[in-house]
């Protein structure tokens, strides 16, 4: 048998099964096109080794079918290939997944805290009974600037203390009372903090020191809740997959997003430590806040949607979850 005719005559049959292999994604008809193909070559190597022994197209086929069997055996990426992929396509498609559900509890969690301050505002009987009138001034006055001192310590304890809230929202947001019982309970007491400032006519302080942080710190807040929220949709109302397969899609795609939500509460924590209570000028500080919520939401919104697009739903891919499963067409 000649090897340069075989390969002549079987190179785009080869070619197209390097492609295949290469693809990210396969439909049904794909991977029955894989196998068939993986199946041809496999004996088209057979026959040149036992007619020709050891040649340059051997090498060739080994080499293109070697790549087309981690598609079965489930071999995953290096680790560089892996994080590049989890911040440029896993993570904003998980992100962008849940846009909508974000902002709903975003425009949710403010209506309860203005509820809850105007409710309080409106009888001074409800603002003496949160304290005495010294204790509320000195909180209004004293006790509320001073929390956002600037120091390391103070940045690395929010930072960890508001990782937590996250993960906790997505960890037990399968439940669908945690998430919501924790935005109910910081809505109401931010609304009473507000209540507090404005009796005490400063309203402008309370605005002022919060927002430098608190644009992005709330938003992280707000994604995870709705990453929880999500998970629980997945289990309570599965389609036609069994409620256990959508949880785990769902459990796997969303908890990416308590993983992406720790650098973002981190940026936002060192703005809290660092911004909020330095001495630059409140367009600045505000600025600075307004530019990390900015990133944020591109990358969620703009990298979210080109990653969508790409067919990207934040979960794992297939043998990075432990499920190697090919589906026939």
């Amino acid at each position: 048998m000649d090897a340069d005719a075989l390969t002549d005559a079987r190179r785009p049959e080869w070619e197209r099964l390097d492609a295949l292999s290469r693809q990210r994604r396969l439909s049904g008809s794909e991977v029955d096109e894989l196998i068939v193909r993986y199946r041809a070559a496999s004996a088209d190597l057979a026959e040149l080794k036992t007619s020709v022994g050891d040649s340059p197209q051997g090498a060739y086929l080994s080499t293109i079918l070697a790549a087309a069997r981690l598609r079965f055996t489930g071999a995953g990426d290096n680790i560089l290939a892996q994080t590049a992929r989890f911040f440029t396509l896993q993570l904003p498609a998980a992100l962008y997944r849940i846009r909508w559900t974000t902002a709903v509890i975003a425009v949710a969690f403010v209506l309860v805290m203005v509820i809850t301050a105007a409710w309080i505002t409106a009888e001074p009987a409800r603002i003496a009974a949160l304290g005495t009138p010294e204790v509320l001034k000195q909180y209004a006055e004293e006790d509320f600037v001073d929390y956002y001192g600037p120091m390391a310590s103070f940045a690395g304890l929010v930072w960890s203390n508001n990782a937590w809230i996250a993960l906790q929202c997505v960890l037990f947001g399968v439940t669908g009372l945690w998430p919501v019982w924790m935005l109910v309970q910081n809505s109401v007491s931010l609304g009473v903090s507000t209540a507090v400032m404005a009796a005490h006519d400063s309203l402008d302080v309370m605005i002022l020191h919060i927002l430098p942080h608190g644009l992005l710190e709330l938003t992280s807040v707000f994604v995870a809740a709705a990453a929880g929220l999500h998970i629980f949709w997945a289990w309570a109302v599965p389609g036609r997959r069994t409620r256990g397969e959508s949880l785990a899609a769902g459990g796997r795609a969303l908890a990416t997003v308590a993983i992406g939500l720790v650098f973002a509460l981190l940026l936002s924590g060192l703005v809290e430590g660092f911004v909020t209570g330095s001495g630059l000028p409140w367009a600045v500080k505000i600025g600075i806040g307004a530019l990390a919520l900015g990133v944020f939401l591109f990358y969620m919104l703009v990298i979210g949607r080109r990653a969508a697009r790409r067919g990207e739903t934040g979960d794992l891919l297939e043998y990075e979850a432990g499920t190697p499963t090919l589906t026939a067409g």
